[in-house]
């Protein structure tokens, strides 16, 4: 490391010989308009832009990056534009996640191989900002994220929609004949109002509200509504904070602690947030080498109260969020519950961020006294279904069906139950536990947020409008119902959900945080998977999938890649100029 502290001048500063020659081929290929003393000292901040056309909820942050470049210049540093791989999630199949730890692999080593010596980070769309995260924790560069903000409400036929939740709402009317298929399709285009993710508490809302809480953000910018003007402005302070970060040393090792990611169950709690979030936090702590466990989401979460009133559990969006005091309104009442020395990326702690904050709508956000629910965060249950785990978000589930014995209908992969759901003589009821595996990271690949699966039309028209749900695989945030989801090991590792038949009666207690099949331990343990189910198991021959496949770890770990594990630094191994 060079004596000034910038990792960049190892490119940019030569005295003799080879060392002279490397360091003008550097500085003359990357001139381009920029003054002398661009290399001599002046921070190096990359913008890892996430900006992509198919990715629609973050087409909008090449112009967060203009002012991001604004803050950094002004600062004193050189703003370069990185762009990395983007994720779309309503586009991208099989399933974004099954590019996730790709994506967080490839920035971290473009930030680790280019003469950088910071990090703004620009994402939206659900796996993006947990991506950047993963990344920044692993090369350990002073970073700071910039979510890109959720969608203004848009409005069909006087009632507001809720991206994502909606969707699911709809279908299920039209699948239950109550709407026709041409009115659904007029929805379309009120969908989707501006720019920016979705404006329910799903993924993406969840992880940009989350990133603030583990203190990654500067603090009051997560929230802001996309088309807002405020954002740009959070941007350019973004960028002008990502230089003193630098210039202070301020790196995700020295501001993310266990209590960071306790701040982060409560934010996930009191907010409703989306069961994703469980899989990324997971991830995230790993790469900082933070022993967070699943079990921790519900020791630290499950006393928490439901303090917004969001789909998809409620009845608000992300832009009522915001007008009503955003996140640190929510946070100020439950201040007890965190962390007062966790830090920001300011340096303060979080907790000091909260004095002023005030509630301006308490349907929107309801105070400590009032909740929603009083205890909300996500229960974590056990038992001989699940034996390292499985989730369920109790505030989206039908309260009558938390505690619920139900004879299985098992579907042994997604296509199996899209081709028979539909059948009216479909040998289901109300009480019947839908069961779907082959969905966990290994068996899809990629772990789809296929777990809610839409109910059988037959029970539909008799006005069944819930059931329970079990599923190797994830939901997303925009979704509702009894779902039991991440049930690890996964059917295609192993788990024992491989090998459950229809008719085997299922018992789930959310209160006891137990998932049971009732059987004799000695008669599940004689049984093997179905001949169906291990011929969808068979394993990619090439390219990510296998290389995915063979090193992802399970969803009660984080599903990230065993190899990626832990922190590697910003040190290049090897010098070829």
């Amino acid at each position: 490391m060079p004596t000034n502290g910038l990792r960049s001048q190892s490119w940019y500063a030569g005295s003799s010989g080879d060392e002279e020659r490397s360091g003008y081929i550097h500085r003359a290929w990357m001139r381009r308009g920029l003054p002398d003393d661009a290399f001599t000292g002046r921070p190096q901040i990359a913008i890892a832009n996430t900006a992509s056309d198919l990715t629609p909820c973050n087409s909008h942050l090449d112009e967060v990056a203009a002012a991001v470049r604004d803050g950094v210049h002004e600062a004193g540093g050189i703003a370069l534009n990185l762009p990395v791989v983007s994720l779309g999630e309503t586009l991208l199949k099989p399933t974004a996640m099954l590019w996730r730890n790709m994506a967080a692999m490839s920035t971290e080593e473009m930030l680790r191989g280019n003469p950088v010596d910071g990090a703004v980070l620009l994402g939206g769309c659900d796996k993006t900002i947990p991506s950047l995260l993963m990344a920044a924790a692993s090369v350990d560069l002073p970073s700071v994220v910039v979510p890109g903000g959720p969608m203004l409400t848009g409005t069909f036929r006087g009632r507001p929609l809720g991206c994502g939740t909606d969707v699911w709402r709809l279908s299920e009317e039209v699948r239950s004949g109550e709407l026709s298929a041409e009115d659904f399709t007029a929805s379309e285009s009120a969908m989707i109002r501006s720019r920016g993710h979705c404006n329910t508490m799903g993924t993406a809302s969840t992880m940009g509200l989350l990133a603030e809480a583990l203190g990654t953000v500067l603090p009051g910018t997560a929230g802001i509504p996309a088309p807002d003007s405020r954002l740009l402005r959070a941007a350019r302070e973004s960028g002008r904070l990502a230089v003193e970060m630098v210039r202070a040393d301020r790196r995700p090792s020295t501001l993310l602690t266990e209590g960071s990611f306790r701040n982060a169950i409560v934010a996930l709690a009191a907010l409703g947030g989306s069961t994703n979030a469980v899989v990324h936090l997971l991830a995230i702590a790993g790469r900082l080498g933070i022993p967070l466990s699943l079990d921790d989401f519900d020791r630290i979460g499950s006393g928490v109260p439901l303090l917004t009133d969001l789909q998809p559990a409620g009845r608000y969006l992300m832009e009522d969020l915001h007008r009503a005091g955003g996140l640190h309104a929510v946070l100020r009442e439950v201040r007890d519950l965190l962390d007062p020395e966790a830090l920001t990326v300011t340096g303060r702690p979080l907790a000091g961020y909260l004095d002023d904050a005030r509630i301006w709508d308490t349907e929107v956000i309801r105070e400590r006294e009032r909740p929603l629910q009083p205890d909300a965060g996500i229960a974590v249950l056990r038992g001989n279904l699940a034996p390292d785990g499985a989730v369920i978000k109790p505030a989206a589930a039908t309260p009558e069906l938390l505690s619920h014995r139900g004879r299985a209908m098992v579907f042994d992969s997604i296509e199996d139950f899209r081709a028979r759901v539909d059948d009216p003589d479909l040998d289901v009821d109300a009480d019947t536990v839908l069961v779907l595996r082959g969905c966990g990271p290994k068996g899809y690949p990629g772990m789809p947020e296929v777990s809610n699966l839409p109910l059988p039309p037959k029970l539909l028209r008799q006005g069944v409008r819930d059931m329970v749900r079990i599923c190797d695989g994830r939901m997303s945030g925009t979704a509702y119902g009894t779902v039991v989801l991440h049930v690890a090991p996964e059917a295609a590792a192993g788990g024992p959900l491989a090998l459950i038949r229809t008719g085997d009666w299922i018992e789930l207690d959310v209160a006891a945080r137990t998932l049971n099949v009732d059987l004799p331990a000695e008669e599940l343990a004689a049984r093997k998977p179905s001949t169906e189910a291990a011929a969808g198991y068979a394993a990619p021959v090439r390219g990510w999938e296998r290389l995915y496949v063979d090193h992802v770890r399970q969803a009660d770990t984080g599903a990230d890649l065993d190899f990626l594990v832990g922190r590697s630094g910003s040190a290049v191994s090897r010098d070829s100029h």
